[in-house]
């Protein structure tokens, strides 16, 4: 099945699904210019194709070159004006490092080099533990990092149609390429963070281009989606006591894993296609034997390609039947405010276990001329539950024909890779 393109597959989806639901569909023109118009395409040729936003397009001369290491822009004046005032605090003592690491680092590990030791206990004073597990029992804090990924719709849609939210760690210049599928995000309920403007190492970048990498990711995802993240993920988890320093001064909180399923780092000699599947079971079978009883877990996953996405489709039956809970990462912190705006929050985790997922609120649009209500609904966490109300009904009933086509084509093993 892996020779059908993927706009074949993808029609096979849809014809599968709706002699399996009975659903109308209608085409129509896709609509490219609002979050719920772009949630709405079913091709993922055209999910990928390019696009223009005009509130984002016309203030990209703000910001760095898209997927190119960021620095402050020599006429941003609040940028650097926000450096100049933490500047001071930042420690000058730890060195810039190098990858992989220098022989003579230091094997007491000084900074708290994850990349060194997998430290997440910072050894300067000042700096909060990083978050590498749930704390609650018997929880997964799920969440996926890289998006947003141009043709997610279908991985979202899955999601949609579990009830099921996440956190996902979004890369500054990814949002600014497809900054509508950025807000599909906000708009479903999921809690957004940063994962730096370009990805790169962080601990290899001088402390002023650190900040940079932060700082604009941090802008892109207020202006593409109308929130500003206070957590963070570090591409690679290359972090050091430097570098949390510069976050936690741009209130970010720094989110890691205590397991990694490697989806994103294939490369068909150490790992596999096989090496993602036996790392998965291996943490589904850790987490069945009441490991994560009294304490909970974080894995590594990723939005990255379809690959990746598609494993997650294919193990969260079986990571739900091994966790009591799973739920996004900021729920099981019980951090009802996940960003700066205070006009919007997150269910407790009390709440969210107990079927009322409500997210409400709302977001300013990038175009200051208006704005958008966010979704507000409660719902229960249940695969017969409704979709949120910012899915008209044509289109949430064509995500389900997709969705349940999918799975049929999944369990008659026509395939593997999803949309």
């Amino acid at each position: 099945m892996q020779s059908l393109s993927v706009y074949r597959l993808h029609k096979l989806l849809v014809v599968v699904g709706l002699l399996h639901v009975r659903v109308n569909a209608q085409t129509s023109t896709a609509d490219r210019t609002t979050e719920t118009g772009e949630a709405a395409i079913t091709d993922p040729n055209e999910e990928c194709s390019p696009y223009s936003y005009p509130p984002v397009v016309n203030q990209l001369s703000a910001f760095p070159s898209i997927w190119e290491a960021a620095s402050i822009l020599s006429d941003d004046s609040a940028a650097q004006a926000k450096w100049d005032s933490i500047s001071a605090n930042i420690p000058s003592n730890i060195s810039v490092k190098t990858q992989p690491p220098a022989s003579n680092y230091s094997s007491d590990d000084p900074d708290c080099w994850w990349t060194y030791s997998l430290c997440t206990e910072p050894k300067l004073s000042g700096l909060p533990v990083d978050i590498s597990a749930a704390p609650e029992p018997s929880t997964l804090g799920y969440g996926f990092d890289d998006g947003p990924n141009c043709s997610h719709n279908a991985f979202y849609d899955f999601l949609l149609n579990q009830n099921q939210k996440a956190t996902f760690y979004y890369i500054g210049s990814n949002v600014a390429d497809w900054p509508l599928e950025a807000q599909r995000a906000l708009a479903d309920g999921h809690e957004i963070c940063a994962h730096t403007w370009s990805h790169p190492y962080m601990t290899t970048f001088s402390s002023e281009a650190a900040f940079a990498e932060l700082w604009y990711s941090m802008q892109m995802i207020k202006l593409a989606v109308g929130v500003t993240p206070t957590c963070w993920r570090p591409p690679y988890g290359d972090v050091d006591d430097r570098i949390r320093s510069i976050a936690h001064a741009l209130g970010l909180q720094t989110i890691m894993w205590g397991y990694d399923s490697e989806d994103a780092d294939i490369n068909g000699q150490s790992i596999t296609d096989q090496t993602v599947v036996t790392n998965y079971n291996n943490f589904i079978t850790t987490a069945s034997n009441g490991t994560f009883n009294f304490t909970g877990a974080i894995i590594l996953t990723h939005e990255l390609n379809n690959f990746t996405m598609s494993e997650a489709v294919q193990f969260y039956p079986q990571l739900k039947s091994s966790f009591q809970h799973i739920v996004p990462v900021g729920v099981s912190l019980n951090k009802t405010q996940p960003y700066v705006e205070t006009n919007y929050s997150l269910p407790t985790f009390e709440q969210y276990i107990a079927g009322a997922v409500s997210v409400n609120g709302t977001r300013v649009s990038p175009n200051s001329t208006s704005s958008f209500q966010s979704e507000s609904s409660t719902s229960s966490i249940s695969s017969s539950s409704t979709p949120p109300a910012t899915t008209s009904a044509s289109n949430a009933a064509n995500r389900v024909a997709i969705y349940r086509g999918f799975l049929l084509l999944m369990f008659f093993g026509l395939i593997r890779y999803p949309l």
